[in-house]
């Protein structure tokens, strides 16, 4: 009693109902504090940075000494013919890896779910996210060595009669998207399963009691109960995903690309380091990061609007 007697009147203090929801929360306010810090100095200082994108930046001139170029840079990138190639590859393998990468994560949480042995739902669930701990040059590694004349894949087509002679699966480029888009999906399909897996077991377990007593078989509680009880983690992951649809990195493509393939293997991020740094053309470079990000803006908006208008019963 003598407690309340003392917030009381603290709160009352408040008329705002705004300011009285901020002292009520304060301490989560408190605790949130370190990452708004961390967020305004590595994610919105750096910012600033766009400038070099409109001047002729030389480094050694200073930040507030270069030369204002306008839209210079960004004329010379989208009359650049490389440029459309490496749009054209990025927005490819990373539809590719929203499609495959989406399905996989799914059906491979609802499937872990289904197992009736705890200790080997267990035991399969830690083998299949221990790959997204495991470094992009030791996953190229073995995918250029199970893919290579002398690996595995090819013994077992030669032995079949499927093919009279080892084929290099690593010089195709029209196979180059789909190595790295499986590659890609073996790596990261346990990790990203783990959110649906966590998602499931927050339907509540009387729905599926209920569902038996009603006869209703396990395909049938999977359709009618699992998806649509995560539906609301689906679309927030696949707003996110469709956000950094052009974020696709270069690691995967240039470990696994070479010479042969570079035509395939050439990506937005790729480009800005061999074409834009590289070069030392770092205003060029920064066009390409503007470019980018107004791009995944705009996608992240169309996604967001789009689940909203047709609602979540839709997206399944």
């Amino acid at each position: 009693m003598r407690r309340t007697a003392v917030l009381a009147p603290s709160r009352r203090a408040f008329r705002n109902p705004l300011m009285r929801r901020l002292f009520d929360q304060r301490y989560l306010l408190l605790l949130s504090l370190p990452f708004v810090i961390w967020l305004i100095v590595f994610k919105y200082i750096p910012l600033t940075g766009w400038a070099m994108a409109f001047q002729d930046y030389k480094p050694q001139n200073g930040f507030f000494n270069q030369d204002f170029a306008g839209l210079k840079h960004f004329k010379a990138l989208f009359a650049a013919r490389q440029f459309y190639q490496a749009l054209q590859n990025t927005l490819g393998m990373s539809f590719l890896g929203l499609v495959f990468g989406f399905t996989t994560s799914i059906g491979f949480a609802i499937l872990l779910n289904e197992l009736r042995t705890l200790h080997f739902k267990r035991f399969t669930q830690t083998i299949s996210y221990l790959p997204h701990f495991v470094s992009w040059v030791i996953v190229a590694n073995i995918v250029t060595n199970i893919l290579s004349p002398s690996g595995p894949v090819n013994e077992l087509l030669v032995k079949w009669g499927i093919v009279e002679r080892p084929y290099n699966f690593m010089i195709q480029q029209d196979l180059f998207w789909w190595i790295v888009v499986f590659s890609d999906v073996w790596k990261e399909t346990g990790w990203n399963a783990i959110i649906y897996l966590a998602a499931i077991t927050g339907i509540d377990a009387a729905i599926y009691e209920a569902a038996e007593i009603d006869g209703v078989n396990r395909l049938q509680k999977i359709w009618y109960i699992t998806l649509p009880g995560i539906k609301s983690t689906i679309t927030i992951l696949l707003i996110m995903s469709i956000g950094n649809i052009i974020n696709i990195g270069f690691e995967k493509q240039m470990l696994l690309g070479n010479s042969v393939v570079s035509a395939k293997s050439l990506v937005l991020d790729k480009y800005a380091l061999d074409y834009g740094i590289g070069l030392f053309r770092y205003s060029f470079g920064t066009a390409i990061g503007i470019f980018k990000s107004v791009v995944s803006i705009i996608l992240l908006i169309i996604a967001n609007t789009a689940a909203r208008k047709v609602g979540e019963d839709r997206l399944i």
